[in-house]
């Protein structure tokens, strides 16, 4: 979606430029008629006239070149880029990460083996404490709807935190560098979802759902059921919203401690799909809060360790053809030369 929308960026501006030299073009032709009009009733003065007209061209080039260029430098300085990324390792090892997590979600945790009925009727709701029981006082019937509408609102919060990049005038001339950051980011809390051992690949925690005798017992058997710690949803939510603001924050300092009301309301779209989640019987509230603070983990350090102004330690993706993965550089600092004594300057 991101290089479709890229593409009709492109080719509007594209089909505005030609419309734009067109109309040069077509005002540049309505001059020469003009002065070939006053050229035919003023013959003596034509020689006069085209010498000024040179003269004058080749006065305002150089001095036309000299304004463009200080208009670029002066958006460089007051915009300049906050971070620094390899884009072509980053999306190697970007595209190779998301296959990896497809592969495990399809063949491994989705491929766990079924409950036994014993291991279903031995469920105990007694054993867990008052705050998780919240996911087991909900209306089962409503389930589906739910489930459904979780989805969604992942779909959005993860769309809708990629596009703040294209609203603010210092964000959107790096549009190409925030968006491999935010799928770095995101493919990176998604492996560690599925890899870690914090992860449902190590935790074998029961989904609400296996609590309910509203549903039948093939419903609530399957091995995805085993899976309910902790919430994947909320954690890239998390990590999208969150990392937005650590963005925004770092083009502008002058926010102080405003960011912390960004925060807050940044927390809000993934607490509503840990809702969601819940209520589709999906996750108990300790597995929510469990994804919301890895995936708010995820969505600060990442962008803060592509800092441009943390030069002794940087963070990137590497691909080599055979192999990838994450690289940490750290270079010892220097002690800066010493500012040079009057004597010296003066010899």
């Amino acid at each position: 979606m991101k290089k479709l929308n890229a593409f009709f960026v492109h080719k509007s501006a594209f089909a505005i430029l030609l419309a734009v030299l067109l109309l040069q073009a077509t005002n540049s032709i309505a001059q020469v008629d003009t002065l070939k009009a006053q050229t035919d009733t003023i013959a003596q003065k034509t020689d006069t006239l085209v010498r000024e007209n040179l003269a004058q061209a080749a006065d305002t080039t150089p001095v036309s070149k000299k304004n463009i260029k200080a208009n670029l430098a002066t958006m460089d300085a007051t915009a300049p880029s906050v971070y620094k990324i390899n884009p072509l390792s980053t999306a190697l090892i970007g595209v190779a990460a998301t296959a990896a997590n497809m592969i495990a979600i399809n063949n491994i945790l989705h491929n766990k083996p079924d409950l036994t009925e014993a291991e279903i009727q031995a469920a105990n709701r007694n054993i867990l404490n008052r705050f998780d029981r919240w996911a087991l006082e909900l209306d089962p019937s409503k389930r589906d709807h739910f489930y459904s509408l979780s989805d969604k609102g992942l779909t959005i919060t993860l769309a809708a935190s990629a596009a703040t990049f294209l609203f603010n005038k210092k964000t959107r001339k790096d549009w190409l560098r925030l968006g491999l950051m935010f799928y770095q980011t995101q493919f990176l809390t998604f492996a560690f979802y599925d890899f870690s051992f914090f992860g449902p690949l190590f935790q074998n925690r029961l989904r609400p759902i296996v609590y309910y005798d509203y549903f039948p017992i093939e419903q609530r058997k399957g091995g995805n059921q085993k899976n309910s710690f902790y919430s994947g949803h909320v954690a890239n939510a998390t990590a999208a919203t969150f990392f937005a603001v650590k963005v925004y924050c770092d083009y502008h300092p002058e926010i102080g401690n405003k960011k912390i009301l960004l925060y807050a309301a940044a927390s809000v779209p993934p607490l509503v799909t840990g809702w969601l989640r819940m209520k589709a019987l999906a996750h108990f509230p300790s597995d929510i809060m469990a994804g919301y603070l890895i995936g708010g983990v995820f969505g600060i350090v990442i962008p803060e360790l592509h800092r441009i102004k943390t030069r002794n330690l940087q963070v990137n993706t590497f691909y080599n053809g055979q192999s990838g993965g994450l690289r940490f550089t750290y270079a010892l600092g220097r002690k800066s030369a010493p500012a040079p004594s009057h004597a010296t300057m003066a010899k």
